[in-house]
């Protein structure tokens, strides 16, 4: 700090060129603020407004940068939600083709109805490949490429990697169901000697190492309830199946997180697949099971989670290496004996209830007929000789069994196999259930499915919540999830309804031949699975997140814009000036110079001989 140099007699002319420099400064301040409309050219010259100024600019920032997001976000949901309602048109389509085509549809109906199947499966796979700004929208955290198969892909396989297709997958599971003309569903038909015939379903063998009853549980017709019309007649007796014994084991122990995929026979005959997580701490009450201190004590501990279930496959990764042991068990079976006093009448009925492992039934009516009648489907001629009755209800039953399987059970295996096929994962672990038909049931090691199978799905497939996948910063505080993975349950169905329509081909549909029968079991099959996108948990219920996704995101929005609001009334109180105050004080200030001017401009004139005169 320096003095000033003070001189007694400069003192007021001092002064006075002080004011006018502090009041031309405060001028020049008021004319910035003016032009700037601006309160300081810097925080500094806020003075302790300057933390409040700060910290309002800031939270700003922080809202233009949420709008943003909100702004990208509110694009990429408004597609998906096309594609997922879309989806769900294209299904509606096809059931309303199925609908249209009749119970009794034929020839040209049917050709028009498995066209659309295709054009529509076709649709609804780029629809799930939608993208916005270069992110592909059905993947999951995988945005860079497309998450779904082409059609040609899905339906015929990938010839260069020697992969199998829907088709493929298709014609195995008919294979190992019996489906294929002349198969009987898995079924025997035989006698136990005259005047009986007999229906059992696969016989265990003596060291088949549990194979027959491996596919007891999960392939062809089981045998449920029978009747006769007249017992006196004609006998039937049912003999209930035996469950077999199943036991898990592990190549290697599991690791902490590791999933095992156990197929469970429900009491209708459906399957369910059921995942099994190994954990070292399990939480009771959940499909977890305890890792054990070796692979022994794990697979223990899994058998006891899945007892009192009819287990009917596992698969899992290597490690750990799930493995299924089927022992004992018994096949069900029905015996029909003819009456040697007794004679069946004209019109006398047997009737046997066969269930499919898709849950549904269909029933075989066996009709005594006099040996007037011209026999037709399920007829059997009644003879004088009880034996000779057995042996055209024998020739009876069997014909009719391969009726039902290459018709009814084919189009099961082929809703079956559509339904397995697309919920195939790319992990390892979960690939498409493929036939063993080495050992029986399905192959446990998935590596080898996953080897020879087109994977339709290829993208992120790890989270519980597809929402979670990808997510919106809203606010400070909130995080709106809008991701969606084209595997989704819904979708799948969906999909499985289309392509198992899509896949098959038909050949003769004309009134009364099999192919008809086959395709209107399967349009039934596939009426159902997609009527099931109107169901709790359906494809409706994605397009409803996604929709109540961007309504919390215009909500977000909204209260954003509030906030604005308050804080630039803030900023408006310290960043800025009101434009009439400051030209009001810089008019009293201009006047003010101006006369400060005048009076220094006379004082400087005044001399002792002007003051004394």
């Amino acid at each position: 700090m320096s003095i000033s140099p003070f001189t007694a007699g400069t003192y007021v002319s001092d002064r006075n060129a002080a004011n006018l420099v502090s009041i031309k400064n405060r001028l020049d301040g008021l004319s910035t603020q003016l032009a700037t409309q601006q309160t300081a050219d810097s925080y500094g010259g806020l003075g302790s407004a300057r933390t409040t100024s700060l910290s309002a600019h800031a939270t700003l920032s922080a809202l233009d940068g949420y709008d943003a997001a909100i702004a990208g976000a509110t694009t990429r949901v408004n597609l998906a939600t096309t594609s997922v309602t879309q989806v769900a048109t294209l299904g509606d389509g096809v059931r309303a083709s199925l609908a249209a085509a009749g119970t009794f549809g034929t020839g040209p109906s049917v050709d028009t109805a498995t066209k659309i199947a295709r054009s529509n499966l076709d649709a609804a796979l780029d629809a799930l490949n939608q993208q916005a700004a270069g992110r592909y929208l059905f993947g999951g955290r995988e945005t860079d490429r497309p998450p779904v198969a082409a059609s040609a892909a899905i339906l015929d396989g990938d010839p260069v990697l020697g992969r199998d297709g829907l088709r493929d997958v298709i014609a195995e599971r008919k294979a190992a169901d019996g489906a294929l003309s002349p198969g009987r569903g898995g079924l025997a038909v035989g006698s136990a000697g005259p005047g009986s015939v007999t229906l059992s379903e696969a016989a265990t063998v003596a060291g088949d190492g549990g194979k027959a009853a491996a596919d007891r549980a999960n392939f062809g017709f089981f045998i449920g309830s029978v009747t006769s019309s007249r017992p006196a007649a004609i006998q039937a007796t049912r003999t209930a199946a035996v469950a077999p014994t199943v036991t898990p084991s592990f190549s290697s122990q599991p690791k902490d997180g590791d999933l095992v995929r156990v197929s469970v026979n429900q009491p209708d005959g459906s399957q369910v697949l059921v995942d099994y997580t190994a954990r070292t701490t399990p939480t009771p009450g959940t499909n977890e099971f305890a890792i054990g201190t070796s692979s022994g004590e794990a697979a223990a501990n899994l058998s006891v989670s899945l007892s009192g279930k009819a287990v009917a496959a596992a698969q899992s990764g290597t490690p750990p290496g799930v493995d299924l042991a089927f022992s004992g068990g018994a096949p069900a079976s029905v015996a029909l004996s003819v009456s040697g006093t007794t004679r069946p009448v004209d019109g006398d009925t047997v009737t046997v209830a066969l269930g499919m492992r898709d849950g549904t039934t269909t029933t075989i009516t066996l009709t005594a007929k006099s040996t007037t009648s011209t026999g037709g489907s399920g007829q059997f001629r009644i003879d004088a000789d009880p034996a000779v009755t057995a042996q055209n209800m024998q020739a009876a039953l069997a014909n009719a069994l391969e009726t039902s399987a290459a018709t009814t059970l084919a189009a099961s295996s082929s809703t079956i196999a559509a339904q397995d096929f697309f919920a195939g994962s790319k992990q390892t672990a979960f690939a498409p259930r493929r036939v063993d038909t080495a050992n029986g049931g399905f192959v446990s090691e998935p590596a080898t499915a996953a080897a020879k199978t087109v994977i339709w799905y290829t993208g992120d497939d790890t989270s519980a919540d597809p929402r979670t996948t990808a997510a919106v910063q809203v606010d400070a505080s909130r995080r709106v999830g809008i991701g969606a993975q084209a595997n989704e349950a819904p979708i799948r169905a969906v999909l499985a309804g289309i392509a198992a329509l899509a896949a098959e081909r038909f050949t003769d549909t004309s009134a009364g031949t099999p192919d008809n029968a086959r395709y209107q079991a399967l349009a039934e099959r596939s009426r159902t699975v997609l009527a099931s996108d109107r169901a709790a948990g359906s494809i409706e219920s994605i397009a409803s997140d996604l929709s109540l996704a961007a309504r919390n995101m215009q909500d977000a929005k909204a209260e954003n814009g509030a906030t604005r609001a308050v804080l630039q009334d803030t900023l408006d109180g310290l960043d800025t000036v009101d434009v009439n105050e400051v030209t009001a004080k810089l008019l009293a200030l201009q006047t003010q110079l101006q006369a400060s001017y005048q009076v220094t401009s006379t004082l400087s004139k005044l001399t002792l001989v002007n003051y004394m005169s």
